[in-house]
């Protein structure tokens, strides 16, 4: 944008200086050499802004790869703990006591309860570090502002 607008500014500049020699002209009979033509300078997009992009892509599937990676670690987690569960409580009420059930039931949840949130706290850091990575990556690659994605990591799943 500042770069456009420095462009704009020092065309407009120039024609001004162009037509000046006009105004300036007496009836005394002299003439003028004619005012020189002003080229624009035109920016051209250059090969750099694509592949500070790309470098941003591949930030990008990089953070992907490590999530979807992570979230099939925790789902592979998670679907542990409800089976170990499910088997626990099984077993506890083959009890023949309530004191014994009562006690095997408790277990399981609380296994159940630590596996779980051992799976969630796993997922969360590694879903954090996913991320961080690619922030400090897309800020590497210099791309211009807008081309990332990292303002929709609060869509992100929580792990709950």
């Amino acid at each position: 944008m500042y770069k456009k607008f420095i462009l704009t500014s020092t065309f407009v500049g120039f024609m001004a200086l162009s037509v000046a020699p006009v105004f300036a002209a007496t009836t005394s009979g002299t003439t003028m050499a004619p005012a020189p033509v002003v080229k624009p300078v035109v920016i051209k997009p250059t090969t750099d802004s694509s592949t500070k992009i790309a470098c941003v892509g591949g930030a990008v599937n990089t953070r992907e790869q490590a999530i979807g990676a992570a979230m099939t670690t925790f789902t592979s987690a998670s679907n542990a703990a409800y089976a170990t569960r499910a088997a626990a409580l099984k077993q506890a009420y083959t009890g023949t006591t309530y004191k014994e059930v009562s006690a095997a039931v408790k277990a399981a949840w609380t296994a159940f309860s630590t596996s779980q949130k051992s799976a969630r706290k796993t997922w969360q850091m590694s879903r954090d570090d996913a991320w961080k990575s690619y922030r400090t990556v897309a800020v590497a690659c210099k791309a211009p502002g807008g081309t990332g994605d990292g303002v929709n990591s609060t869509s992100e799943t929580g792990g709950n």
